[in-house]
C-alpha cells in the first residue's frame, strides 16, 4: 500500500519515503512513526501507545520519542511551528492531519478496496516472484479482555518487524484486519490480497495464564509451513510478546526461503525469476562446502545480471565472496576480500536500510581486521532489525576477538534464543566456546565448542576451535579425535589461515591457543 500526501509517497511495503526529489532518508523508527499515524489518522495517538508499539515497552523516556517525531517531521517538511502533517496534542499525544490518499503498491491498480469492490480481485503480489505475508489479527479464544487488547496488538507490531526485513512484500494493517485467522479461507485471502503467505493466530487469556498459537501458512496450496505455541503468565506478558516477534520473524527468515526454493526447483529453467535464484542461492550460501559455494555465486550473479537493482542479490552475493575469503577457497584471497566489499557496498547503494546489506558490509570489514569499522555497520543492521538473529551472533563474533568476551557471550546467548534452529548455530555456539576460552575457562569451553563441532554444517574453522578447546581443558584424547576428524573431513586448513581468519586483538591469547593447536601437528 502507498500513502500519498503532498509530495511524498510512502510505501509500505518497500518501507520507503520518496518525494519530489527521490527517496527520502529517514531512520527506521522515524518511518514507523509516520506509518503508524497514517494507519490512525482518525484519532489521537497516545505517547505512551507510540512507546509501546515503537519501542517494544522498553525502557525509554519521552525525549526519544520527541527525537523520533522531529525526525519524522523534518523527512516530511514538517516542524514543531507549522505542524502541517504531525499535530502535538499538549500533554497527550499526536495526530495526522495532513490530507492523503491510497492507493495500491503498484501505480498501475486503484486501492484494494474499491479494486475489490468493482471485481472481487485484489491485485497479485505473486506474480512479481518477490515473497509476500498478510499478518491477520489473531482469534480471541475466551472473554478476558486482555485476548482481544494482545489479538490486534502481537500482529500489529509483527507487520512493523517483518516490514523491516524488506525483501518480503507485507501487506498494511488497513488490508489485512480486514480478514479473521477463524473465520475466512486462506485460499481466498491469498486471492483477495494477492499474497502467497499468511500468518494467523490465537489469543487466549484463561485466569493467570495466556496462551498464543502461531502459524504461517502457504495460501496457494493451505499447506501450513511452520507453527509454535507459547505460554506464560499474564504479568510476563511483555516478555513473551517479545519473544513471538522474535520467534515468528526467524520463522519468516528460514521457513518461506526454504518453501520459496522448493517451488524454484519445480520450474522450469526457462522460468526461473530473479526471485527464485535468490532463493536457490541461499540454500547453497549456508552450507560451508566449496562447490555449494561456488553454486551460490552463480545463482546471485545470474540474479543481479536479470535486475541490476535487486539489492539483496548483491548483498548475499557479498556474503558468498566474503565466506571465499573467510575459508580461504581461492588462493587469492584479496581478490576476494575486493569482491565482498564491492558487492556491499552496491547493496548498501541500492537499499541503505536493509539490515541483510548492512549486514554484509560489516563483515566485508571483518576481513580487513577493522573490526570496529565492522560493528558499526552491524550494530546498525541490528538497530534496522533488532530480531536479526544473524546480525546479533556477528556482534558477539565481533567483541569476542577484539577482546569483549563477556558482551560477546551475551549477544551469543541473545542471537541463539532468537534463532535456535539457525543454519548458522554451530558458529554461536563456537563463539561463546572461544568467549569462554579466552576468560581461561577451558573446561565450559571444551563443552559448548563439542556441541558447536557436532552441529549440521560445521567446518574447518569449528573443529580447530574443538581441538584447541579440548586440549586446554585437559581432555588431549578428545582434542586428538578433533584433530582426525579435521585430517579426514578438512581442507588441510593452517594456523595462519585460522588466525587470519580469527584476528584476536591479544596477543597472549593468539599464542596460547597456536600452542594448543601445535600440540596436534596443526602448525
Amino acid at each position: 500500500m502507498i500513502y500519498q500526501f503532498g509530495d511524498f509517497r510512502l510505501d509500505t511495503a518497500r518501507q520507503e519515503l520518496r518525494g519530489s526529489d527521490g527517496a527520502v532518508d529517514v531512520e527506521p523508527m522515524a518511518l514507523d512513526l509516520l506509518q503508524y499515524l497514517l494507519a490512525h489518522n482518525e484519532r489521537l495517538v497516545t505517547k505512551e501507545e507510540l512507546l509501546t508499539v515503537l519501542w517494544n515497552d522498553r525502557a525509554v523516556t519521552e525525549s526519544a520519542l520527541s527525537t523520533c517525531v522531529k525526525s519524522a517531521r523534518r523527512a516530511v517538511n514538517d516542524s514543531g511551528s507549522t505542524q502541517t502533517v504531525i499535530k502535538t496534542i499538549h500533554g497527550k499525544g499526536f495526530r495526522w492531519v495532513a490530507p492523503f490518499s491510497i492507493e495500491a503498491a503498484d501505480a498501475r491498480f486503484a486501492n484494494i478496496e474499491a479494486d475489490e469492490a468493482q471485481s472481487g480481485e485484489a491485485i497479485s503480489l505473486i506474480s512479481s516472484g518477490r515473497p509476500s505475508i498478510a499478518i491477520l489479527p489473531f482469534d480471541v479464544l475466551g472473554t478476558d479482555a486482555a485476548s482481544g487488547t494482545l489479538s490486534e496488538a502481537i500482529p500489529h507490531e509483527l507487520i512493523a518487524a517483518i516490514s523491516r526485513l524488506r525483501w518480503i512484500s507485507v501487506i498494511a494493517r488497513g488490508s489485512s484486519f480486514r480478514f479473521r485467522s477463524n473465520t475466512d479461507d486462506l485460499g481466498e485471502i491469498g486471492r483477495r490480497l494477492g499474497i502467497r503467505f499468511c500468518l494467523t493466530g490465537s489469543v487466549e487469556a484463561a485466569g493467570k495464564r495466556v496462551t498464543v498459537n502461531v502459524e504461517l501458512a502457504d495460501t496457494t496450496n493451505e499447506q501450513v509451513i511452520w507453527a509454535d505455541r507459547f505460554q506464560s503468565a499474564m504479568e510476563e506478558i511483555h516478555q513473551i510478546r517479545e519473544t513471538i516477534i522474535a520467534q515468528v520473524v526467524f520463522a519468516v527468515e528460514v521457513q518461506i526461503p526454504l518453501s520459496e526454493a522448493s517451488r524454484a526447483r519445480l520450474k522450469s529453467p526457462d522460468n526461473i525469476d530473479v526471485w527464485s535464484l535468490y532463493h536457490l542461492g541461499l540454500q547453497n550460501l549456508y552450507r560451508f562446502d566449496e562447490n555449494e559455494n561456488h553454486r551460490a555465486v552463480a545463482m546471485f550473479e545470474k540474479a543481479i545480471s536479470l535486475e541490476p537493482g535487486f539489492a539483496r542479490a548483491h548483498a548475499a552475493l557479498s556474503f558468498a565472496h566474503f565466506k571465499t575469503a573467510f575459508m580461504h577457497y581461492s588462493t587469492d584471497r584479496n581478490q576476494a576480500v575486493l569482491a565482498a566489499r564491492g558487492a556491499a557496498e552496491r547493496a548498501i547503494e541500492l537499499d541503505p536500510m536493509d539490515p541483510f546489506a548492512n549486514f554484509n558490509m560489516g563483515r566485508s570489514l571483518w576481513l580487513c581486521d577493522d573490526l570496529s569499522g565492522a560493528l558499526g555497520w552491524l550494530n546498525r543492521a541490528t538497530s534496522l532489525s533488532p530480531s536479526f538473529a544473524q546480525g546479533i551472533y556477528a556482534r558477539a563474533w565481533t567483541e569476542t576477538v577484539s577482546g569483549a568476551t563477556e558482551e560477546g557471550r551475551r549477544l551469543s546467548d541473545e542471537a541463539r534464543s532468537l534463532s535456535p534452529l539457525d543454519p548458522m548455530l554451530y558458529a554461536m555456539l563456537a563463539t561463546r566456546a572461544m568467549s569462554l576460552s579466552m576468560d581461561g575457562r577451558d573446561e565450559e569451553a571444551a563443552g559448548w565448542a563439542a556441541r558447536a563441532a557436532n552441529e549440521p554444517g560445521a567446518h574447518d574453522h569449528i573443529w580447530l576451535i574443538a581441538v584447541l578447546t579440548s586440549e586446554l581443558a585437559g581432555r588431549r584424547q578428545l582434542a586428538a579425535q578433533w584433530a582426525q576428524r579435521l585430517k579426514l573431513h578438512g581442507h588441510g586448513i593452517s594456523q595462519a589461515q585460522f588466525f587470519r581468519s580469527f584476528p584476536f586483538s591479544d596477543d597472549a591469547i593468539k599464542a596460547r591457543f597456536s600452542a594448543a593447536l601445535t600440540r596436534h601437528g596443526i602448525r
